[in-house]
């Protein structure tokens, strides 16, 4: 039920697009726009392209769930270890399919894919405030790797 992203699926990215944006946009107003989405059709369709930044799908006959991820690797830094890293920009389940574990099924693969390709680690963002993916990643057993912190000048 998961694989990779192909252009058939860009509707069904759209549309949980537009969900994670309202999430985002409902949690942080003064951030994100209102109905819009991170990617733009064309822009998915490259995306889906591009191996180094794969995004696998969910798909039940219709699209369940999606996991956009980066790959990055560090090598010979003056200060940091050699590591090769997946980064989940993404990762959205189907309000409708919410409960039946489509996420849990994602975030396995996606660190099964991890590790096939020799990883270190797995890294994403969440935002304060967005309670539910929080306790989803601590619960997948993630941990707060750093805090990012900000004060608003208005």
């Amino acid at each position: 039920m998961i694989r990779k992203a192909e252009e058939r699926d860009i509707q069904g990215l759209m549309s949980l697009l537009h969900q994670v944006n309202a999430v985002h946009h409902h949690i942080r107003p003064d951030l994100f726009k209102g109905d819009t989405t991170k990617y733009s059709e064309q822009e998915l369709a490259e995306l889906i392209r591009d191996d180094r930044n794969p995004i696998f799908v969910y798909d039940d006959g219709k699209i369940l769930g999606h996991a956009f991820c980066q790959l990055t690797e560090v090598s010979n830094h003056p200060l940091l270890q050699d590591a090769k890293t997946l980064y989940i920009d993404d990762i959205c389940v189907d309000e409708q399919a919410r409960g039946r574990h489509v996420g849990q099924a994602l975030y396995h693969y996606v660190r099964d894919y991890a590790k096939s390709i020799g990883c270190h680690n797995i890294t994403l963002n969440v935002w304060e405030g967005n309670d539910a993916a929080i306790s989803f990643y601590c619960n997948m057993g993630m941990q707060v790797q750093k805090t990012g912190m900000e004060v608003i000048l208005d």
